[in-house]
């Protein structure tokens, strides 16, 4: 019986626990992101302007914000999702996927699919990364 119990209370606090809202994270601290984009690796920004939680799915973040090529500057939305969470000592890591999908607004338009690793210090008296 005493078996029993404490799987239930294993699976439950398994089932309970809930990510933190990191969504401010992704934002960048209003810096945008930089990549290249093609073979002939033309520069790219990327700013997210808003990043919710999800509130059913404590992994996944709602995007939305502005790609820059050249002088095209397209709106995108989309989702990013947390697949993976490594607890260290002093270090935390998160991998995940996210999909963005630019508006049909030019020649550098599309969708941007990819995978991610984010490393962090979580602070737990004040619930926030540093």
């Amino acid at each position: 019986m005493k078996k029993l119990t404490f799987i239930f209370l294993l699976i439950s606090s398994f089932a309970f626990s809930q990510m933190p809202n990191i969504s401010s994270v992704w934002m960048n601290n209003s810096q945008p992101y930089l990549g290249s984009i093609s073979s002939e690796k033309i520069p790219m920004k990327v700013k997210i302007n808003i990043s919710e939680q999800d509130k059913k799915n404590d992994q996944e973040y709602f995007l939305s914000g502005f790609t820059l090529v050249g002088n095209t500057n397209t709106k995108f939305e989309g989702k990013l999702k947390i697949t993976k969470y490594k607890a260290g000592k002093k270090r935390n890591t998160v991998f995940g996927e996210y999909e963005l999908v630019e508006e049909n607004k030019g020649k550098h338009s599309g969708i941007l699919k990819g995978k991610f690793v984010y490393t962090f210090i979580w602070n737990k008296k004040t619930e926030k990364i540093e």
